[in-house]
């Protein structure tokens, strides 16, 4: 018959584990919300993607300004 080994509960555990339900139910509530208004990640996907080929455009002539396009295109979801 096999033996369990039990280790103490620790206080860090708890708060490892709380951390990660917070940040599944965060995670399932931003599914939800593209899920139910699916347009407006389409229109983010479309900006970036405009954002994308505007830098690669200019890339040879201005790379700084490319560069800054690229930054504003990965920033556009976080908002």
């Amino acid at each position: 018959m096999p033996t369990l080994l039990r280790e103490p509960f620790h206080a860090g555990a708890a708060e490892g584990l709380v951390d990660a339900l917070k940040a599944l139910v965060d995670e399932t509530l931003m599914l939800a919300e593209a899920l139910l208004s699916p347009n407006r990640i389409i229109g983010e996907v479309e900006q970036m993607r405009a954002l994308q080929v505007a830098a690669d455009d200019i890339e040879p002539t201005d790379p700084a300004r490319a560069e800054v396009l690229r930054s504003r295109a990965s920033r556009i979801g976080l908002r």
